[in-house]
């Protein structure tokens, strides 16, 4: 099963939970700054997703959306 996940930037404190727990090890920091002023994860360039979802039941902010194909 494949999946993909949309990360709501204006929302995530880039806690880096979603990237520790992340099985494919698709997640990384974004490297710019949100409205906020927290550097906001997104989907590595290239990346895989099984649509386990475990980024968006680790996010303390509710910040990931995951979809399955």
């Amino acid at each position: 099963m494949a999946g993909r996940i949309e990360i709501d930037q204006e929302v995530c404190k880039g806690c880096e939970m979603c990237i520790t727990f992340c099985t494919k090890k698709s997640i990384c920091l974004s490297g710019s700054l949100n409205a906020a002023g927290y550097i906001p994860v997104v989907f590595s360039d290239g990346g895989e997703c099984n649509g386990c979802a475990v980024c968006a039941v680790v996010c303390p902010e509710a910040a990931i959306e995951v979809y399955r194909d």
